[in-house]
């Protein structure tokens, strides 16, 4: 008996020590100390999390409806987006297409409280608006402005916004592409568009695109979607237009172009008329165009209509269309030297004048 025991233990008793190291190195991680996994890129992250989210606002507007059947007016909401504080006056930057249309503009600081909104200017053409409350200046936490000239492909960028009217929500990525351009609200090109790959979902329009110290580089504007949620394709208006444009709306609440002084043609007169540039339509009398001594559509001897310039460049940017007009005065100031090229009755010509003040 004593023997057949022996011979058990020497056959069994390593085996049942095995299964029970097996059983450890298998058992939850509850049991034993949980090991840290923390890298300095995850650091990073919460870090600029941490620092900028108190600039973050969440927008939400409400607009008109009439009752069908008692016919009376009353307000219902009418969509939801984020924001940023811009400076301790109040100021705070959104998309256009946020509040488009919007009788009541909320803003939903990060300690809950709640402020009525006034809408200071707004740049359909960029898809930005400036909106300004009366908060206190301690809630206010104005965003660092960084530089989007030098963004390179691969840069890690961080979103934060609103999405779905999830509170403070963080994704990241990288930059995807840049020099991208998207439409706007009014049909205008946005140039120079950034790319990116961190998710960008409905509510967070509006929102900062930061860089890895926390600055801005970009406000989150669209995404790419056949379904509408994210798939990876995200763009951000990048922060040297941002740059340009705020001021601005908040010293005149518009988009201040300067201007040639001329009523151009529809861009279809290009098709129509074998012809690639802006054609001009009339000349404004005493305006930059007509002292430098640009022609509109004029009558021929004959009596018909015959077309007058078109303008195919400014300086050295080429003119294709009015968009392309528009966006090269955009790069000007009032009082500007810049030269315009056109072509006359099959003649290329070019002339300089100094552009006029809206």
């Amino acid at each position: 008996m004593h023997r057949e025991l022996s011979i058990f233990h020497r056959i069994f008793r390593p085996l049942v020590r095995t299964f029970c190291v097996c059983l450890l190195l298998s058992a939850p991680a509850a049991l034993g100390a949980q090991p840290q996994f923390s890298t300095d890129d995850e650091t990073n992250t919460m870090q600029v999390f941490n620092f900028a989210s108190p600039s973050v606002v969440y927008v939400t507007n409400e607009t008109l409806v009439r009752d069908r059947w008692s016919l009376r007016l009353h307000s219902v909401p009418k969509g939801a987006g984020s924001g940023f504080i811009w400076d301790d006056r109040g100021h705070v930057v959104t998309n256009f297409h946020v509040i488009e249309g919007a009788r009541k503009v909320t803003i939903t600081l990060q300690d809950r409280s709640e402020w009525p909104a006034e809408l200071v200017g707004s740049a359909p053409e960029k898809d930005l608006a400036v909106l300004k409350i009366k908060a206190p200046a301690q809630l206010l936490k104005p965003l660092s402005a960084g530089n989007s000239a030098d963004l390179a492909v691969g840069r890690k960028v961080l979103a934060i916004g609103n999405p779905f009217g999830l509170d403070t929500t963080l994704t990241t990525g990288v930059v995807s592409a840049v020099g991208r351009e998207i439409e706007a609200a009014n049909n205008r090109t946005i140039r120079n568009v950034i790319q990116t790959d961190a998710a960008i979902n409905p509510g967070n329009s509006g929102g900062p695109l930061l860089d890895s110290s926390g600055r801005l580089i970009g406000v989150n504007t669209a995404i790419y979607s056949p379904s509408g949620a994210s798939v990876g394709i995200g763009f951000a208006i990048p922060v040297d237009t941002v740059k340009k444009i705020v001021p601005e709306l908040i010293a005149h609440g518009r988009l201040v172009r300067p201007i040639l002084g001329i009523e151009s043609a529809p861009d279809q007169w290009a098709s129509r008329y074998g012809f690639e540039g802006v054609a001009v339509l009339r000349i404004a009398p005493g305006m930059p165009a007509e002292e430098a001594g640009l022609r509109g559509v004029y009558r021929s001897n004959r009596g018909g209509w015959q077309l007058g310039d078109v303008i195919t460049g400014i300086d050295r940017q080429p003119i294709s269309n009015y968009d392309d007009l528009m966006n090269a005065l955009e790069n000007h100031r009032p009082g500007d030297r810049v030269s315009v090229r056109f072509v006359r009755e099959g003649e290329e010509r070019e002339t300089a004048l100094t552009l006029a003040a809206p």
